[in-house]
């Protein structure tokens, strides 16, 4: 299958759009002020220890502590400013093992079957790699098991183990893992560390390899080395920008172009695939087209409609689409199409245009965490199996991990997608301030009622010489039509005059009463 990669550049934002067979499947935004933190390497100060949780709170610097579960610390980890041992909070017995850290100190190294109060403690710090970026209130996610991601190899310090991309074909794993131990192994007996081959890495070269290999072990003396000189809450790695990860992570065999419509980060980008990538290199292009880059494939009203609720499909079914914080809702609805033989035939022309529909929207939007979907009711079980296989079928093509499960006894289909940043949404838009997220607000005749009851309130509570309304258009004008007959008989009963004034910054909902 064909792909495009067009890359938008701006000083305050950079937008990549992949483009598969001329449809928009993914889009990937970084703003310079609100770049992700997922990578990136800290040295972190254990800031509380949670031993109901088997978790602690790492200080990293951020505005919210970020959160360590006990299953994500791993052996051999080098703290540093670690406490004396006899403050330790280990018994001697029940040492797993001693590292030393840049300052010559000795620590306890943790041992992941132990609780994690007999690990780390407060205080401690802790070399430590973002997992997930903060979401809504809730704070980063960490693991002390430190990986570092090259073009054909992920690097694993902490481990000697070699292991092989489950996405090479079986055949082929054992033989690319003699290769790469044979290329791993130290000469000098000084380095270590395990590696993972990654997808792309099925056809690379020995030199190929042998490169990554060294460039990944500059990179963690580096880090090594900056841990040493730096307090905690220091940043002592970040990951690539967006526009060198797309080169890493993005470009396949089917990659036919990447185009950037910025000539000074084209050039940029062709020293870092020179140096890192070159075959991928050959595919950057710089776009100086007239129009915009994103108009080439209609990116700017794929992104706004990926805003909407409803999503139409192209038999006159439509999707509805509903993101909450605990998870995503999918409700798929015939709309105005009446099929050509039966209603069966119908649910079921529906429900697999559907399928289709949803794996796309799931990787346009970015949509992770539990997603539940309400297909179109089927009596027939093997119209039922041949969604099922569909949407597996166009799920298989996203980047990111899911698992499905088959359809419950109320006919929902359960899935599970890997969230790791901010879905679409959250990145573009946020609360609505009229109706606070809710999705809905009152109607003016409501908020009417409301002010009245609030009027009368006040003037049991007071005496003022006059009640002054402040409310929106609606509101005013349902009163000065509509509710006039009520609001001249509250007026009369409390034996005070009520004005009105027209506020044009007001929401539906807002109102003011000013006693005068």
């Amino acid at each position: 299958m064909s792909q495009d990669i067009l890359i938008n550049w701006a000083p305050q934002e950079t937008r990549v759009a992949v483009v598969e067979q001329g449809a928009v499947q993914e889009v990937h935004l970084e703003r310079t002020l609100e770049r992700g933190l997922v990578g990136n390497i800290y040295l972190g100060k254990v800031s509380r220890v949670l031993p109901g949780m088997q978790s602690a709170f790492i200080d990293i610097g951020l505005d919210r502590a970020a959160f360590l579960h006990v299953a994500d610390l791993m052996p051999n980890i080098a703290a540093k400013h670690a406490a004396p041992r006899d403050k330790a909070p280990a018994a001697p017995a029940d040492r797993a093992g001693e590292v030393a850290n840049g300052h010559n100190n000795r620590v306890l190294a943790p041992d992941p079957v132990q609780p994690i109060e007999r690990q780390i403690f407060e205080g401690q710090a802790l070399m430590v790699q973002v997992l997930k970026d903060p979401i809504g209130t809730k704070g980063a996610r960490l693991t002390a098991q430190i990986s570092i991601a090259g073009r054909l190899l992920v690097f694993l310090p902490q481990d000697n183990h070699i292991g092989v991309s489950q996405k090479i074909p079986p055949a082929q794993r054992e033989a690319l893992r003699q290769r790469v131990m044979g290329l791993a192994a130290p000469k000098d007996g000084s380095a270590t560390g395990g590696f993972i081959l990654r997808t792309n890495a099925e056809d690379a070269s020995d030199e190929e390899l042998s490169e990554d290999i060294a460039y990944l072990r500059k990179t963690w003396r580096r880090i090594k080395e900056a841990g040493s000189r730096q307090p905690p809450g220091s940043l002592l790695h970040e990951d690539l920008n967006l526009m060198q990860r797309v080169l890493r992570d993005l470009v396949s065999a089917q990659t036919q172009s990447i185009r950037i419509d910025s000539k000074e980060q084209f050039g940029l980008l062709q020293t870092f695939a020179a140096e890192f990538m070159p075959d991928t290199g050959k595919k950057l292009q710089h776009y100086t087209g007239e129009r915009p880059i994103f108009d080439l494939f209609n990116i700017d009203e794929d992104i706004a409609r990926a805003l909407s609720r409803r999503v139409d499909l192209k038999s006159g079914g439509y999707l509805v689409i509903d993101q909450t914080e605990a998870l995503t809702t999918v409700d798929v609805n015939t709309g105005g199409f009446v099929g050509a033989r039966n209603f069966d035939d119908t649910v079921f022309r529906t429900n697999l245009e559907a399928a289709q529909a949803i794996a796309r929207q799931l990787r346009l939007r970015n949509l992770g965490g539990i997603v539940i979907v309400d297909f179109i009711d089927m009596v027939r079980e093997d119209h039922r199996d041949a969604v099922l296989t569909e949407f597996r079928k166009q799920l298989a093509r996203d980047r990111v991990k899911t698992m499905t499960g088959g359809f419950s006894q109320l006919g929902l289909l359960e899935m599970t997608r890997k969230r790791t940043r901010e879905s679409l949404a959250h990145m573009l838009s946020e609360v609505c301030p009229a109706c606070s997220g809710k999705g809905v607000v009152k109607t003016a005749r409501s908020v009417c009622y409301d002010i009245l009851r609030e009027i009368l309130r006040e003037a049991r509570a007071f005496n003022p010489r006059e009640f002054r309304v402040v409310a929106s258009a609606q509101v005013v004008e349902l009163f000065l039509d509509e509710e006039s007959q009520h609001l001249a008989g509250l007026s009369d009963f409390i034996g005070k005059p009520i004005s009105l004034q027209s506020e044009g910054s007001m929401t539906q909902e807002q109102y003011d009463i000013v006693l005068l």
